[in-house]
């Protein structure tokens, strides 16, 4: 399984905002995308997206720059209002799973 975060600085006093669109849910269907789980995390600075599947980094590219804007392009525009720059990529560095 392939797991790939984006990171985003959220503007001061935005964290209400973000918690919205977060509550909103995914501009996606996470299983007609390919995805096996996908879990966001809100901070009062940081919101944190983790996309997990086979190739996931193909998916969210794809899902990035999908032909004709689409709806996840205008998530995007949303998230612009609350974001400080450009997110950053994060892969896996380290990880312990224990036995179910």
């Amino acid at each position: 399984m392939d797991r790939l975060a984006l990171i985003a600085r959220l503007k001061p006093g935005c964290e209400e905002q973000a918690a919205a669109l977060v509550a909103a849910g995914p501009p996606f269907d996470p299983v007609e995308r390919g995805l096996s789980r996908h879990v966001v995390y809100l901070s009062a600075s940081e919101v944190v997206f983790v996309f997990e599947g086979l190739e996931v980094e193909w998916i969210v590219e794809e899902m990035v720059q999908e032909p004709g804007g689409g709806s996840v392009a205008a998530a995007l525009d949303a998230w612009r209002d609350v974001v400080d720059g450009p997110p950053r990529i994060a892969r896996a560095a380290y990880e312990w799973q224990g036995s179910d």
